[in-house]
C-alpha cells in the first residue's frame, strides 16, 4: 500500500457576493474547482507520499473591476479577496513556510505588468500561488521548518 498525505485548507471570501473562483492543483491534477466561493469552504485531499518533486497551486479566477471599490482619488476602499488559511499537510500547518517558499504571480487583473509577489494567505488578484515541495512530506517539512 502506498503511503498518503492529507492536504487541507480553509477557503473564504472577504465579500461573498463577489463571484471569485478558485482552483487547486497538485502538479497537473486539478483537485478542487469552484467557480464562486459563496461561503466558507473546508477542503482536504489525500495524495501519494512517494518520492517526488511536486507543486501545489492555488489559482484565483473571475475577479473583475467591479469587485474593487475606489474613492474619488483612486484609493481602494473595499476589495474582494480570497483568504486561504490553515494550509496543512497531515494537519501540520505550513504557516510561515507558505510566505517564505511560495510565489504569487499576477498582473493586477490586467492593469499592470506580470509580477512575482509574496503570499500572505490572501489573493486579491486573479493569478497563481505556487508552492514547490517534495515527498515524503515529513522530510520536506523537517528541512523547511
Amino acid at each position: 500500500m502506498v503511503p498518503t498525505v492529507k492536504f487541507s485548507c480553509n477557503i473564504s471570501n472577504t465579500d461573498y457576493s463577489a463571484e471569485l473562483g478558485l482552483e487547486i492543483c497538485i502538479d497537473d491534477l486539478q483537485i478542487f474547482n469552484q467557480e464562486w466561493i459563496s461561503g466558507p469552504v473546508t477542503f482536504d485531499y489525500d495524495f501519494s507520499d512517494s518520492d517526488g518533486v511536486h507543486e501545489l497551486k492555488f489559482v484565483m479566477k473571475n475577479k473583475t473591476r467591479r469587485h474593487t471599490q475606489c474613492d474619488a482619488e483612486g484609493n481602494i476602499i473595499n476589495d474582494a479577496r480570497l483568504v486561504i488559511a490553515d494550509i496543512a499537510f497531515d494537519e501540520i500547518k505550513l504557516g510561515q513556510m507558505m510566505t517564505d517558499l511560495s510565489i504569487y504571480q499576477h498582473n493586477f487583473n490586467g492593469t499592470g505588468s506580470d509580477i512575482q509577489d509574496k503570499f500572505y494567505s490572501e489573493m486579491g488578484c486573479n493569478g497563481t500561488v505556487t508552492l514547490p515541495f517534495t515527498t515524503p512530506v515529513y522530510m520536506w517539512l523537517l528541512e523547511n521548518m
